[in-house]
């Protein structure tokens, strides 16, 4: 089977391409905007092939689909950095809503019998009140910024191509996730970066953070990739789940965590302009329709992620590529 990723050089799609060669009989295809800037995906290179297209290209997106007859299409490519999109929402929605349509134009075009999977969030369902949580995808969509507003558009964008076009498109939408290679604009991967900065004498022994009460999921991305490719596999065409642990947790529990590995001792001081407009007190995740459908659940514990992206960064910082801020992927 071929399996197309776009997105294949970001963090979650790095590693869907690696648990897909991990499957036998699968053979991956990558969308890539620049061959030379391959970053999380250059360890792939020999495994996988490549398909050159940033997704506001129609042209380019056509020839890439057209080229890698994929049997299945895993979309990841996307803007995914909420307060960019506050910064950018024309943009936001260009790479997500406008970047998906020509993705599923041109799997109607080259092959309109593959699967579709579509990755959402979720941010889709916005304003959550705490006593409904955990959410499952009956919850009402209540978008509260442009990152979300593009994500829901991609939602209902595959139903409809699902609808009345009959391609078969599943969709689910992710909760929080982290792990090695995520970039440091997102929280746990930002603490984790800092204090491996500090550790190695780059920054001073301060920490600054924003709000720490916000409960949240902090899924492995290996969990989380593994929910997609069970998704796209098996998922019913036509149908949304949601993909999570359902453990929500401080964020000042995970920085307690990162704070117990780390080597030194450092104090922790808020900073106003960490704080975003709208920030819910609390979004976990109810699963049970995925896990009913494909038997996924995840595997690897929360203090072992946060080990493996402090370890990660630690490995950056000691190269000194960590030691600057790094474009998101």
């Amino acid at each position: 089977m071929r399996v197309l990723i776009t997105g294949v050089t970001g963090f979650a799609g790095s590693f869907l391409a690696e648990h897909c060669l991990a499957q036998p009989g699968i053979e991956v295809v990558g969308m890539v905007r620049n061959r030379a800037r391959l970053t999380h995906a250059a360890p792939l290179a020999e495994g996988i092939s490549l398909v050159e297209a940033d997704v506001r290209d129609a042209a380019a997106v056509d020839r890439a689909v057209a080229a890698a007859e994929p049997e299945i299409v895993f979309h990841l490519a996307a803007q995914s950095f909420v307060p960019q999109s506050f910064a950018d929402p024309v943009g936001t929605l260009l790479d997500n809503a406008v970047g998906q349509l020509h993705v599923i134009l041109a799997m109607l075009r080259h092959c309109p019998t593959a699967r579709l999977l579509v990755v959402g969030s979720a941010t889709e369902y916005g304003l959550v009140r705490p006593e409904e949580n955990p959410v499952d995808e009956h919850m009402a969509l209540r978008p509260t910024d442009p990152y979300a507003v593009s994500k829901v558009t991609q939602d209902l964008q595959a139903y409809q191509y699902f609808v009345s076009h009959r391609l078969p498109a599943v969709r689910v939408r992710a909760f929080n996730h982290t792990g090695p290679r995520q970039d440091e604009a997102f929280v746990a991967s930002r603490f984790a970066r800092e204090i491996a900065r500090i550790e190695a004498g780059l920054a001073p022994l301060e920490l600054t953070v924003g709000n720490l009460t916000a409960v949240r999921e902090f899924t492995d991305v290996r969990d989380i990739v593994r929910a997609y490719f069970c998704a796209g596999m098996q998922g019913e065409p036509g149908e949304v789940y949601n993909a999570g642990s359902g453990d929500g947790r401080r964020i000042a529990d995970v920085l307690d965590v990162l704070a117990g590995l780390s080597r030194v001792h450092f104090t922790i001081r808020e900073d106003p302009d960490l704080l975003r407009p709208v920030d819910l007190p609390a979004l976990v995740c109810n699963a049970a329709k995925l896990r009913t459908r494909c038997g996924w659940a995840p595997a690897i514990p929360l203090e072992q992620t946060l080990r493996d992206l402090l370890d990660y960064w630690r490995a950056r910082v000691a190269t000194a590529d960590g030691g600057r801020r790094t474009a998101g992927d």
